[in-house]
């Protein structure tokens, strides 16, 4: 069975970012709008007023500082709140695929190998812009990828998922080396008209490179895989082929009221965190300990950026003690909340200081439930 290494990495940020401050001065007009339009209700008793968010509740409930995405100007737009991303012709390069060919071209110039050496394209991401033909395989042409391409879907634990799948196909000898994309725009996705989630998500995409390990010079060797679904309702998004109603886009009716509110992005969050930070802490010890690793002993954890109080909680229970900045790495600050990406950009700014030899835990967790984790040692 030939072993699989990451080889490189690579990242693509949206040049435009929204601050906290900015993200709640719309969130405010808008709720302000509403709350006057309908005055009369809301005295009555009949209607709820829509309360203000603010830049200390945002950051308390979820670590996250600002956000990067594709359109600002539709997001804080009182009147829209929703980016606003023309389509393309067929015969352009769609803007997942776009996103994705960019981390890839990093990824590509890391590794100083040609994407003609590439056997296969996996694109595993949460928000796919279509349903056919794949956005793999437009990522395949844009590149000039022989071989094979497919998407895949699972949540915001695609990117775990997608590096299995390429580390099987590595062991098999399908392949002898699997480029896999995680493109994101979720802001697509966001109800920005929710005071709970408006702040949660970021737009983003990432590239992984793996590689049988007799073709590769470094990198980081992947110990072992495992992944972990458990159907629940408690993260959803609806929003598909069957739904031809059209997502709002003006006016001052908070989502809900358009009977639109789970096609887009919708959590229970308070049991999201009660069911899934155990059973992910669970996952990641007794997996260690079946590939003979001491889960204490990680040199660094690179969780999915879901919410900071998820991953602290979840590296205290990994290594039995409050881990330090270095060992528990956070870029939610920066980017929020990338679904897929979030572990591989904590991977691929954060994978320095590491001695051969020396071991750490790519993990992620999300809608589905689902899980995954994949420990890595590092290379002489």
């Amino acid at each position: 069975m030939t072993q699989a290494v990451i080889a490189a990495t690579g990242l693509f940020t949206p040049e435009q970012s929204i601050s906290n401050a900015e993200l709640v001065t719309a969130y405010n007009a808008f709720a302000d709008r509403y709350n006057a339009d309908h005055a009369a209700e809301i005295e009555a008793g009949a209607v709820e007023p829509l309360t203000h968010s603010s830049a200390e509740f945002i950051e308390k409930a979820s670590g996250i500082r600002s956000r990067f995405v594709l359109d600002k100007a539709g997001v804080l737009d009182p009147s829209r709140m929703a980016p606003h991303l023309p389509e393309r012709s067929n015969d352009e390069l769609s803007i997942l695929a776009e996103m994705a060919v960019k981390a890839a071209r990093q990824a590509l110039e890391r590794w100083g190998k040609p994407a003609s050496e590439i056997g296969a394209v996996i694109c595993a991401a949460s928000n796919m812009q279509r349903p056919y033909p794949a956005m793999a395989i437009e990522v395949q042409q844009a590149l000039g990828v022989e071989g094979f391409a497919f998407d895949m879907n699972v949540a915001c634990s695609s990117a775990t998922f997608g590096l299995k799948t390429a580390a099987d196909f590595i062991a098999s000898g399908s392949v002898k080396a699997v480029l896999m994309v995680n493109p994101e725009i979720c802001s697509a996705h966001l109800n920005f008209r929710d005071r709970d989630s408006h702040f949660i998500f970021g737009d983003v995409a990432t590239a992984v490179i793996v590689e049988a390990a007799d073709q590769a010079v470094d990198g980081w060797e992947i110990l072992g895989t495992r992944l972990k679904t458990v159907f629940s309702n408690n993260i959803r998004n609806n929003f598909g082929f069957l739904n031809k109603a059209a997502l709002p886009t003006g006016g001052t009716e908070p989502v809900a009221a358009t009977g639109l509110t789970d096609k887009m992005f919708v959590q229970q969050g308070r049991k999201v965190f009660k069911d899934v930070v155990p059973m992910v802490a669970e996952m990641i010890v007794d997996h260690a300990r079946d590939l003979g690793l001491d889960p204490a002993q990680l040199k660094r954890l690179w969780l999915h950026q879901a919410n900071i109080n998820m991953n602290e909680l979840i590296g205290r229970k990994v290594l039995g003690r409050e881990p330090t900045p270095e060992e528990n790495v956070i870029i939610l600050d920066d980017y929020a909340n990338t679904s897929s990406a979030g572990s591989i950009i904590a991977f691929h700014l954060h994978q320095d200081g590491f001695a051969p030899g020396e071991t750490g835990l790519i993990c992620s967790f999300g809608a589905g439930y689902s899980a995954g984790t994949v420990f890595v040692r590092k290379r002489a």
